[in-house]
């Protein structure tokens, strides 16, 4: 038996949490805190980048400022994608724990350094590195979570775990709600939202006590598994030599099946919160000077609703995801992801009335659009090949998806507006209403091994 199911309290009414030990909850506050900052990094770029390309963009470079706040948010996601794809495979290799703090150590230094950008170049080519080393942290800790939680909490761990983004991305409103309030650099205040990102550099101290590697991926590579999936293990032979992860998840009918499909869904995902919830922020802005009411109040407000909303998804996703089955979970996610969209850039009215719409959106696009990606995945996928199944459809779909925030920057220029190029990218939601009824359904199967 693996750790992941050797717990004895696994019987039909036990609750959810029993057999729990104080080591799974160290392993997911661990990997929590790694997610965090994850969640800080991103969201301080949406909160920033536009305050920081007032003062570095050229006079030239300043009158299609939409274009570059466009291509800086892409050249992120091109970098996250490359480096999680990278950093998932190095995680199948060097393992979970060891891949978990290159990964924080890297991005709080490159996240530090952003901000003592003078130009548009040092600020996308710093943006681009540390997308290369924020990347590769999702998916090493899920698998690490999900390898040593107990059957029954495993959903239930990942989808907290998950909501380290949302914490992060609060904590990021937050500091900006401040620095927009007191505005202690003037123009400048943006460098201090990206110097706080070096803190994470100190979790390392912390990770390097407090984790335990995956006893079910070290007992996988001892036994020579390497098989994709449950599915084709029995017919797989054990060779000598390890097969390239990358490779073996696409050499297999069935895992390559699931890969495409899981990426598609993971396209519309990332493609949906990059390029249509990424403008709420200026829609929001928008909308108070309309009424009336101070830009720089209501922004960082909606941000701060918007995560809500997406914690309160991330904490109750295992219990629906579970309740409810994977694929009706899946539907309902995206289901919700396109109409709240619609709800919100259609909306012209009261402010206060936004801000319920800013939650709900938060809840489907950033919620639960994410987190089927760390209860499922990891459903799918046997340890040997866990992390870089998983870091290629969280971040693979980014290779793509990384160019649409551009596009939606030059639609935010031609047609003056940023709702008009929020609810054309809001199509791609529909993904999610096809795609799952060609996935399997995992709900209450142990982890294939």
């Amino acid at each position: 038996m693996t750790a992941g199911n050797a717990l004895p309290r696994e019987e039909a009414g036990a609750p959810w949490h029993a057999g729990l030990t104080p080591r799974h909850w160290r392993i997911l506050w661990g990997s929590y805190l790694g997610w965090i900052f994850d969640g800080y990094e991103a969201v301080a770029l949406v909160y920033a980048l536009r305050p920081a390309l007032g003062t570095i963009l050229t006079p030239e470079q300043a009158q299609a400022p939409a274009y570059y706040v466009g291509l800086a948010i892409g050249i992120t996601l091109l970098g996250w994608g490359i480096g999680g794809l990278l950093g998932g495979i190095a995680a199948d290799y060097i393992g979970r724990k060891r891949m978990m703090m290159i990964s924080i150590l890297g991005y709080a230094i490159f996240t530090g350094l952003t901000a003592f950008a003078e130009t548009f170049f040092q600020l996308a080519a710093l943006r681009f590195i540390t997308g290369l080393a924020i990347g590769s942290e999702w998916s090493t800790g899920i698998a690490l979570v999900a390898e040593t939680w107990p059957n029954r909490a495993r959903p239930k761990g990942c989808g907290f775990l998950q909501s380290g983004f949302g914490g992060g991305a609060v904590l990021a409103a937050i500091v900006w709600a401040v620095l927009a309030a007191t505005n202690p650099l003037g123009n400048e205040s943006w460098r201090i939202m990206f110097a706080l990102g070096a803190l994470p550099a100190f979790v390392c101290l912390y990770l390097r006590r407090a984790l335990d590697e995956s006893e079910q991926w070290m007992q996988a590579l001892k036994e020579r598994r390497w098989a994709a999936t449950a599915e084709d293990a029995g017919h797989a032979p054990r060779k000598a030599q390890r097969p390239f992860t990358l490779a073996e998840i696409f050499r297999e009918p069935e895992s390559r099946r699931r890969v495409f499909l899981a990426t598609a869904m993971s396209f519309a995902t990332t493609v949906g919160w990059w390029a249509v919830s990424s403008w709420l922020p200026a829609y929001t802005e928008g909308l108070a000077k309309a009424a009336g009411e101070p830009a720089n109040v209501w922004g960082p407000r909606m941000g701060i609703i918007y995560n809500v909303g997406a914690i309160t998804a991330y904490v109750v996703s295992g219990f629906v995801a579970d309740a409810m089955g994977r694929r009706p979970f899946l539907l309902l996610t995206y289901a919700g992801c396109i109409a709240t969209s619609l709800a919100c850039y259609l909306w012209t009215g009261s402010l206060t009335v936004f801000m319920g719409l800013a939650f709900l959106n938060g809840f489907f696009t950033l919620g639960f659009a994410f987190s089927w990606m760390a209860i499922y995945l990891v459903e799918l996928f046997t340890p040997a090949v866990r992390a870089t199944a998983a870091s290629f459809v969280f971040n693979g779909a980014r290779l793509v998806a990384w160019i649409f925030p551009v596009i939606a920057g030059q639609i935010v220029t031609s047609f003056g507006g940023v709702a008009a190029a929020a609810l054309t990218m809001s199509s791609v939601y529909v993904l999610g209403l096809i795609v799952p009824w060609f996935m399997p359904e995992t709900t209450g199967k142990p982890l294939p091994e």
